[in-house]
C-alpha cells in the first residue's frame, strides 16, 4: 500500500481525552499536506480520563478499517485506554480490511494484537495530535513516516553497542510499559523477533523490573534475538541506566543496540511491526 495525496486519513482517538485545538491543528496540517481527513465520532468525548467510551471506540475502530475510502488509520493520542479494548475488538473486521494503523506509547497494545491476531503489519508512528498537533511540527519526523509506510527496504543507524553479534527474526515491540501490560495474555509472536522498546518517567529499577517481567516468559526469552533501544526519558539515573542494559547483554548474550529516535520527543522514527529485521552492527536493516 502507498500512501499518496489526495488519499483519506482516519484521525481516531483510542485513549485519552484529546484537545480540540490539537484535533484541529493535525486534520489542517495534513490537509494542507494535501490529504483528506475522516475524525472518529468519539475524538471530541470525554469520559474522566478517557475520549468517550469504550463501546464507541470500539466501534469507531471497526467502522474506520471497513471504510474503503480511509487508507491509513493514526490514533489521536496515547495516554491509557486500549488495553481495555483489546479483547472486545472483532479482529476479523480487521483482517478482512486491512490498512496501515499507526500510533506509539499507549497505542503499542493494539499495534501488537492487531499483528497478532491479524498478521498485518502495524506502525510504531507518530500521533496526530501528539506529533502533528501543532502548527511548527517536525517536517522530517512526517517525512520519516510517509517513507517508511511507502518503502519496502530502509535502514536505520544506531549509537552504541552492548554485544557486537548480529541478528534476524521480525521486528516487534513499543512502549515497554504498555508491552508489559499485556502479560498474562497470548501476544507474542511465534516467530524469532528484534525487540525494539522505549518508556518515559520511569526510574531505572521499573525498567529493569519490567524487562526481568518479560525475560521470566520462556517464550520471550527463546523468541527474542536482538534488542534495539529507543529513548528512556525523564529516567532517574543515567549511570544506572546503563549499567542495567550492560548487565542484560551479558544476560541473554544477544545483540543490544542504542541510539534510535525510538521517542516521546519531537524528532522520531516509524518502525513497521511484523516486518522483516536484521542487527548488523549499530544498524537496524528493516525489509518489508
Amino acid at each position: 500500500m502507498e500512501l499518496n495525496k489526495g488519499d483519506t486519513i482516519g484521525i481516531i482517538a483510542l485513549s485519552g481525552e484529546c484537545e480540540q485545538k490539537k484535533v484541529k491543528q493535525a486534520k489542517l496540517n495534513f490537509e494542507n499536506l494535501g490529504f483528506k481527513v475522516k475524525l472518529s465520532k468519539n475524538i471530541m468525548e470525554q469520559n474522566c480520563y478517557l475520549a468517550g467510551f469504550d463501546e464507541d471506540k470500539i466501534s469507531e475502530l471497526e467502522r474506520f478499517f471497513e471504510d474503503p475510502d480511509i487508507k491509513l488509520i493514526i490514533a489521536a493520542r496515547g495516554g491509557y485506554g486500549t488495553i481495555r479494548l483489546i479483547g472486545r475488538i472483532n479482529y476479523e473486521i480487521i483482517k478482512n480490511n486491512p490498512k496501515p494503523f499507526c500510533g506509539y506509547s499507549d497505542v503499542t497494545a493494539l499495534l501488537l494484537m492487531i499483528y497478532k491476531k491479524c498478521g498485518i503489519t502495524t506502525y510504531h508512528s507518530p500521533m496526530a495530535c501528539s506529533d502533528f498537533g501543532e502548527k511548527d511540527f517536525s517536517l522530517s519526523t512526517y517525512e520519516n513516516f510517509v517513507r517508511t509506510i511507502n518503502s519496502a527496504n530502509f535502514a536505520f543507524a544506531g549509537q552504541k553497542t552492548y554485544k557486537n553479534k548480529s541478528a534476524e527474526g521480525i521486528l516487534w515491540g513499543g512502549n515497554l510499559s504498555t508491552v508489559v501490560s499485556l502479560c498474562g495474555i497470548d501476544f507474542i509472536p511465534d516467530k524469532d523477533f528484534i525487540f525494539f522498546t522505549e518508556d518515559i518517567n520511569e526510574p531505572v529499577y521499573k525498567i529493569d523490573r519490567m524487562f526481568q517481567q518479560l525475560i521470566n516468559i520462556d517464550k520471550f526469552k527463546s523468541k527474542c534475538k536482538g534488542i534495539v533501544l529507543g529513548d528512556f526519558l525523564g529516567i532517574d539515573d543515567e549511570i544506572w541506566l546503563e549499567e542495567y542494559f550492560k548487565y542484560l547483554a551479558q544476560l541473554l548474550c544477544i545483540p543490544i543496540i542504542s541510539g534510535f529516535k525510538i521517542t516521546h520527543a519531537k524528532e522520531k522514527i516509524t518502525l513497521p511491526i511484523g516486518a522483516k529485521a536484521k542487527i548488523d552492527g549499530i544498524k537496524l536493516k528493516v525489509k518489508l
